[in-house]
């Protein structure tokens, strides 16, 4: 993360603050999506706007992601990890 950081051009003194500004969002993320299997279209729709531009089709990205972890819940962690050998 901080290669990235600096890749976008900051410099050493903002770096720490940069860094603890992209976690706290990150984890400002994972604490409203944790119950995401749970909540309904409409609040499913919310939370993306709260961390997503306004322009952005809510709709697709929420059958999107609601895909994306049924797919995650049907395939093993070693289908998704690089270097595992498919017999």
């Amino acid at each position: 993360m901080e290669l990235s950081i600096r890749e976008i051009g900051y410099g050493d003194q903002s770096i720490n603050k940069k860094m603890k500004d992209y976690l706290n969002l990150f984890y400002g993320m994972i604490d409203k999506i944790h119950y995401w299997d749970d909540l309904n279209i409409d609040s499913k729709k919310k939370i993306l706007v709260i961390f997503l531009d306004n322009n952005v089709d809510n709709d697709y990205l929420v059958k999107y992601f609601d895909k994306y972890m049924k797919f995650l819940s049907n395939s093993t962690l070693n289908s998704h990890i690089k270097g595992v050998d498919k017999h």
